[in-house]
């Protein structure tokens, strides 16, 4: 099992440089492609001042007149040891993980990232929570109960949580509740107001979710019910309860795994959609507004930290994947 996590972990390693390598390429090589000069992309990253000396300094730390893997080092060597910017006036010191310096804004982008963050993590493990809890629930009660009235309604509810989008379902919520105030308060600091100002958002968030994580459930447990295996503990005289939980949710939640560790990870890289709906100023919320003011740092800094909680993701899945089935440890 060791062997397997070490295995996992360097992959995972490798694939965030992979990452990094194509966010690069993306933000900095594909406009000196498409013709933008370097004076032009170098304008992106200093401050108000922006004189010929301050471009030509930018141009050389970052190295816009260098081949492109002495571009790719430096730009990995920050993210690992810091680096310093220049606005134009003044040298500022970017700490490790430097993931750049907004010049929009004035401010470093790993500490906002992290300042953002408790808001879309917050979000993000309240609304999978529910989403889990009762779209298994869902699932199961309805494969248990094929083709009654019971089952029917459930899948034409799920139906519709997979058709409506968020920022339809989520004001709605908001207004038959009386639009009531949605703000962020630290769980720290008051679990209460915490629970009590995000639970419209985790709603319209899981509704969707939960409605996906019905259906998997239904079919997988349908499958896994007409299992050889499920008719013989029948056969044994054990419970129906034992024989749904222990053997038919068990052979169906495989998928479900995979599926919620991927959504969970896409999340926390920012619920842009209930962020935006909402106002919360998570990273979702972020990397909308720094689109609209061409904040390319921060860009960046959003890209990286989404594709890092995906990976991650994927790690803790296969984890539990081995964890569940030896026979994965061998792949």
């Amino acid at each position: 099992m060791l062997t397997f996590i070490v295995r996992r972990l360097i992959a995972a390693v490798g694939l965030l440089l992979v990452v990094a390598l194509i966010t690069y390429c993306i933000f900095y090589e594909l406009p000196q492609w498409a013709g933008m000069t370097v004076d032009n992309l170098a304008s992106e990253f200093v401050g108000k001042s922006q004189n010929q000396d301050a471009l030509n300094g930018v141009i050389d730390r970052f190295h816009f007149n260098q081949p492109f893997f002495v571009q790719y080092y430096d730009y990995v060597k920050a993210i690992l040891v810091g680096d310093t910017y220049s606005d134009g006036t003044q040298l500022i010191h970017c700490n490790a993980p430097c993931f750049g310096y907004s010049f929009r804004n004035s401010e470093q982008v790993w500490p906002t990232l992290l300042d953002r963050f408790p808001v879309t993590f917050s979000l993000a493990i309240g609304a999978a929570v529910l989403w889990l809890i009762f779209g298994l629930a869902i699932g199961v009660i309805s494969a248990v109960r094929k083709g009654s009235i019971l089952d029917r309604s459930v899948m034409i509810v799920a139906l519709l949580g997979v058709a409506l989008p968020v920022y339809f379902v989520g004001p709605l919520i908001w207004m038959l509740d009386g639009f009531p105030a949605v703000s962020y308060s630290s769980f720290l600091s008051n679990p209460l107001s915490w629970a009590q100002a995000l639970w419209i958002p985790w709603v319209a968030l899981a509704f969707g979710y939960a409605a996906i994580y019905a259906r998997m459930t239904r079919a997988g447990m349908l499958d896994a019910l007409g299992e050889d295996f499920v008719r013989t503990a029948r056969a044994k005289g054990l419970s129906n309860t034992r024989v749904i939980l222990r053997h038919g949710l068990r052979a169906a939640i495989m998928p479900i795994v995979t599926m919620f560790g991927m959504d969970v990870g896409a999340l926390l890289g920012g619920a842009v959609l209930v962020e935006s709906v909402f106002s919360l100023p998570g990273i979702g919320y972020l990397a909308i507004n720094s689109l609209g003011q061409s904040d390319l740092p921060m860009i960046m800094g959003v890209t990286l930290m989404a594709a890092f909680f995906v990976i991650i993701a994927n790690l803790v899945v296969d984890v539990l994947y081995a964890s569940l089935d030896p026979r994965v440890r061998m792949s």
